[in-house]
């Protein structure tokens, strides 16, 4: 197995775990909005911001270098 894979596997491991003993309500509040909802839930989608905000900063970077 490529050393890559294993520490891909090994990373989604140790999230998982993480999400398994997070499963409290929590109450999220952003200005006047107010959300309640299971802390399993609100790791998940900070984690999909994350990556779909480092995919898109990763293509522009990327982008910007084809064209020098």
């Amino acid at each position: 197995m490529k050393p890559k894979t294993v520490i891909i596997l090994i990373i989604a491991a140790l999230f998982l775990i993480i999400l398994l003993q997070n499963t409290q309500v929590v109450t999220l509040r952003l200005y006047f909005w107010q959300l309640t909802m299971s802390r399993i839930i609100l790791l998940v989608v900070t984690l999909l911001i994350g990556f779909i905000v480092g995919y898109i900063v990763a293509k522009v970077t990327t982008r910007g270098r084809k064209s020098e």
